[in-house]
C-alpha cells in the first residue's frame, strides 16, 4: 500500500521542521562546493518525511525575495520535493541570477508544506471573496491552459480579497472579464516555518 500525501497542514514536529531546513541549505550549499547536487536515500530518512509531499521553498537575502519554487502537488516523497525546489529555487528561479557561494550563508530559507488542494464551488467571482480565507487559504487559479498560485503567506502584502484574486489574475494571464464558467479555483493551506 502507498504511503498516503499530506493531506492537512500542521503535521511534522520542530525536529522534522529542521531536518528538512538544513536538507534545503545543503541542497544549495553542495552544488556550490563540489558541482554535485544532494543524493537522497530514503531509508535514512523519518518515515513521516518519505511520504508524499508538495512544498514550496522561498529564499530571502536581505530581506528581498531571492528565489521561489515549489510544487503544488504531491507526487514525490517530502524530502525529494524539498530538496529539488530548494535547488531550483537556488539556480533555476528565471526572475533571478543564480546564487552565489558568497550569498549562501546570508540566505533565509522558509519551507512551506502544502496541504492537497481541494476545488472550490462557486458561482459568481464576487462569492470567492467570502469564501477564500484571507492569511489561511493558498489559492491555485485555472483558466483556458494557464495557472498561477499564490501561498497563504502573499495575503500578508495583498489582504483584500478583490485585490488578491485580481493579482492571481494577472500572474496567471487571465482577462478580467472571462466568464466564471471557465474559472478552476482550489484552495490548500500550508505549514510555513
Amino acid at each position: 500500500m502507498a504511503p498516503t500525501p499530506y493531506t492537512e497542514a500542521g503535521m511534522l514536529n520542530p525536529g522534522e521542521r529542521q531536518q528538512l531546513l538544513q536538507l534545503a541549505r545543503t541542497a544549495i550549499e553542495q552544488p556550490l562546493l563540489d558541482g554535485e547536487t544532494v543524493q537522497i536515500d530514503l531509508q535514512h530518512w523519518p518515515q513521516k518525511l518519505t511520504r508524499p509531499g508538495a512544498s514550496f521553498v522561498t529564499l530571502k537575502l536581505a530581506g528581498k525575495l531571492r528565489g521561489c519554487i515549489g510544487t503544488i502537488e504531491s507526487h514525490r516523497a517530502l524530502v525529494l520535493d524539498v530538496s529539488a525546489n530548494a535547488h531550483a529555487a537556488a539556480f533555476q528561479d528565471p526572475r533571478f541570477e543564480p546564487v552565489t557561494a558568497t550569498e549562501v550563508e546570508q540566505l533565509n530559507i522558509s519551507l512551506s508544506i502544502l496541504s492537497q488542494p481541494r476545488p472550490v464551488e462557486f458561482q459568481q467571482v464576487t462569492e470567492l471573496h467570502d469564501i477564500l480565507r484571507p492569511r489561511v487559504d493558498g489559492v491555485i487559479l485555472e483558466a483556458h491552459g494557464r495557472r498561477a498560485v499564490f501561498l497563504p503567506q502573499v495575503w500578508e502584502m495583498l489582504p483584500d480579497p478583490v485585490e488578491f484574486l485580481l493579482q492571481l489574475r494577472r500572474k496567471a494571464g487571465i482577462p478580467t472579464d472571462i466568464d466564471p464558467e471557465t474559472l478552476n479555483v482550489s484552495r490548500f493551506q500550508v505549514e510555513a516555518f
